[in-house]
């Protein structure tokens, strides 16, 4: 059971598209109210990905135990003459009441393959879809991102520096989650730590080393304050300079029992400079002391300076990260899968769909490795183990949550299940999935009912 149960604070249930609630009201309306079968999923990888980390469940189960409408929304959202009477009555005693299915947080999945699937009323599978992309997309993106970070860096330590640049301060919050499932070890983001469990980690800023009138004072004042966590930004003057003044006052400390655990190097050559570093405190008895680097860095530059063989302990991950700049959108959707017992699909070029609720069974080769997932319909049977589970009965959960730390080691399991060929970081156009005969046979009687 998750230790850290305080949860982020549920927004208002206004949080969607407007559409949402014509379609909404309309349904009502017209007593459209049958169960409804919704599916999320990525309809195909960025140029750059292989795999992608499924992250988010915990948020997006949260939010169905939880979406209620208050009299102030009730009231304003009447104001605006969109909704009808009626619907605004029933929406007072609105919640969620259907049944959802999923993959565990943490499961490593493919292009059109449901990570969650939603049966409820229409009106009540409708109405969410918003939210539901909002929360599952952001973190499953950055968490995809971190996972390749560690497989660039499988030894190293990984702390994510992303709040400032993240787009918001839910952003911020949940960037630091699925960074932590993805693999990286810590967070700087102070309320990530306290609100999730991850282990925190900091340095200090240029403006401390500038705000003293000598940069040997800042770092001696800085240990002096600190001195169970004393890591040093040495780059803002000259960094050789600064090296130097860390072999002397690692030696002046070692008297007081304080020890210098690592510098910080947050620009230029990372790799030439780490090795000058690296080479000025072994050279002064500081072999202890860690080098930690930052600045624009992701998995391509980590990847190269590992190549390059830097002497770099640790990397802190920022921008890159938490927007996942190289691909900060995924083509993911939400999509009616069947209505009233009867499978649908879309038909729109570039977006077609399949038909039905679907399951996914992932078949392993030999040595472990995933060599194959059968995108099939819910009722076959298919060698493999199903990746859908359910995880929502009437609205409620029907277990507590795994914690974090063991969604994190899942996901590491996951990746070391990955074949090689696409562990790398350049795409692998050949994902290992496959589609049902049956699935296919249902997908052309469905467009031919439509035709």
């Amino acid at each position: 059971m998750n230790t850290f149960p305080h949860r982020t604070e549920q927004p208002s249930a206004l949080l969607t598209d407007l559409y949402q609630f014509t379609m909404l009201d309309a349904y009502y309306r017209l007593g459209m109210e049958q169960t409804a079968i919704f599916e999320f999923f990525v309809r195909r990888l960025p140029e750059r990905r292989s795999f992608l980390i499924a992250a988010g469940l915990e948020q997006v189960l949260d939010y169905l135990e939880n979406v209620r409408f208050t009299a102030e929304e009730l009231d304003w959202l009447g104001s605006t003459g969109r909704v009808s009477d009626t619907t605004i009555e029933r929406l007072r005693n609105f919640r969620f009441t259907g049944r959802a299915f999923a993959v565990p947080e943490g499961t490593v999945f493919f292009a059109h393959e449901p990570i969650l699937r939603v049966e409820a009323p229409l009106p009540e599978a409708q109405l969410i879809e918003s939210r539901i992309v909002n929360l599952l997309h952001y973190q499953t993106l950055v968490a995809s991102k971190a996972a390749r970070c560690r497989l660039a860096a499988p030894k190293a330590e990984l702390v994510e520096f992303g709040m400032r640049r993240a787009h918001g301060a839910e952003a911020a919050l949940l960037g630091s989650r699925a960074s932590y499932i993805g693999g990286l070890d810590a967070t700087a983001t102070l309320e990530a730590s306290h609100r999730y469990g991850i282990p925190m980690a900091g340095t200090m800023a240029h403006s401390f080393v500038q705000a003293h009138e000598l940069e040997s004072h800042a770092f001696l004042n800085f240990a002096r304050m600190h001195p169970d966590n004393v890591v040093l930004l040495i780059d803002t003057y000259d960094l050789t300079r600064a090296a130097h003044r860390v072999v002397d006052l690692a030696h002046r400390l070692r008297g007081d029992g304080i020890r210098i655990k690592g510098v910080r190097i947050d620009s230029g050559d990372l790799a030439q400079a780490a090795t000058n570093v690296r080479n000025i405190l072994d050279h002064g008895d500081c072999r202890d002391v860690r080098i930690l680097v930052s600045g624009a860095l992701d998995e391509y530059s980590i990847e190269a300076l590992q190549a390059a063989r830097a002497p770099i302990d640790v990397f802190c991950l920022g921008t890159h990260l938490t927007v996942s700049e190289d691909a900060p959108g995924l083509d993911c959707a939400y999509k009616l899968q069947q209505y009233a017992g009867r499978p649908v699909r879309k038909l729109s070029p570039w977006k077609e769909t399949w038909a039905g609720p679907r399951q996914v069974y992932r078949q392993y080769d030999p040595s472990g490795y995933i060599a194959m997932d059968i995108l099939a319909g819910e009722d076959e049977v298919i060698d493999g183990r199903a990746l859908l589970r359910e995880v929502m009965t009437d609205g409620h959960r029907l277990c507590p949550c795994p914690s974090l730390k063991s969604v994190r080691e899942y996901c590491a399991e996951q990746l070391c299940h990955l074949p090689p060929a696409l562990r790398g970081l350049e795409h692998v156009l050949q994902a290992p999935v496959k589609i049902t005969h049956k699935q296919r046979e249902l997908a052309a009687a469905v467009a031919q009912r439509m035709h």
